[in-house]
């Protein structure tokens, strides 16, 4: 998490790798596009689509972070939290990776139907955009939640070849889920933001509002994640794995009170990981039994 950034970087090249891209981090988006796939196919995807769509996530979110990482290469250097992260690997190298990653996305997506082969430009332009907000607007935590919400829309629509109602529903709690635990997790610069002219709603609200601007866009999370249920008609055995959902945004909260960087990334790995795979294991067993 964020102390990694403040250690010598890892001495395996694809370990530095992973860990310039957050790779662990896939487990936050991922299961909301699964759990969108699953029910696009009434539980029963076929192999082709579940390894294409995987794919796609994969490599866009790879391409995402590298492309991150490029644009804020030298301001990275200025954050004590990031000043180690530009050693990881050469930029030339990150370069190259990107371009391999943004070109096998959309051949990717190509290979899946042609509903996919037409937006996945669109899908590479907003989360690339994503990494330059913060630089002409606060609302940069919702840009990075729009991006993520992507994620269940484009596994809809490998599923299914057209966007309907349920994934939308979804899109809206994954962006105010991201956007949540994204102010909780940008608390951590602020003094640096406000330093470099850099922009966020926690420069511009301070923490303590930012902190309970999180909770209410969690809270509206949680509706909208029974809202999908309803929406996608799902049963009660996605219902009754809501109350841990709650149980695990409701922790988050109470870690980032703390405003301790142990409390924060617990707050923002543990919790969160936790929210996306019950998410995903409630839909499963939902549509497979």
């Amino acid at each position: 998490m964020a102390t990694e950034d403040k250690t010598l970087p890892p001495p395996n090249v694809i370990t530095r790798f992973l860990t310039l891209i957050r790779f662990s981090h896939t487990v936050f988006a991922l299961p909301f596009a699964l759990g969108a796939l699953l029910v696009a196919a009434n539980g029963r995807p076929t192999l082709r689509t579940l390894f294409l769509v995987l794919a796609c996530m994969i490599l866009a979110r790879t391409a995402a972070m590298l492309f991150n990482r490029l644009s804020d290469w030298s301001l990275d250097q200025q954050n004590p939290r990031t000043a180690n992260r530009h050693r990881l690997v050469k930029k030339s190298t990150a370069w190259a990776l990107l371009a391999i990653s943004a070109l096998g996305f959309l051949a990717t997506s190509a290979a899946i139907n042609r509903a996919t082969a037409l937006l996945a430009p669109l899908a590479l332009l907003i989360i690339f955009t994503y990494s330059l907000t913060k630089r002409f607007t606060s609302a940069t935590h919702f840009f990075l939640g729009f991006a993520l919400a992507i994620a269940p829309a484009g596994a809809w629509i490998a599923q299914t070849g057209h966007l309907e109602f349920p994934p939308l529903v979804l899109g809206a709690g994954v962006i105010c889920w991201v956007a949540g635990f994204d102010l909780i997790y940008a608390t951590q610069d602020v003094d640096f933001d406000r330093q470099t002219g850099l922009r966020s709603l926690v420069v511009k609200l301070g923490i303590a509002q930012s902190l309970r601007l999180a909770q209410w866009l969690h809270f509206l999370t949680f509706l909208a994640l029974i809202a999908f249920g309803f929406t996608a008609k799902l049963g009660t055995i996605y219902y009754a794995a809501m109350p841990l959902v709650a149980a695990a945004l409701f922790f988050e909260h109470r870690s980032a009170r703390k405003l301790d960087l142990a409390g924060i990334n617990r707050a923002f790995f543990q919790s969160n990981a936790f929210v996306s795979a019950i998410f995903l294991a409630a839909v499963a067993v939902d549509r497979w039994l």
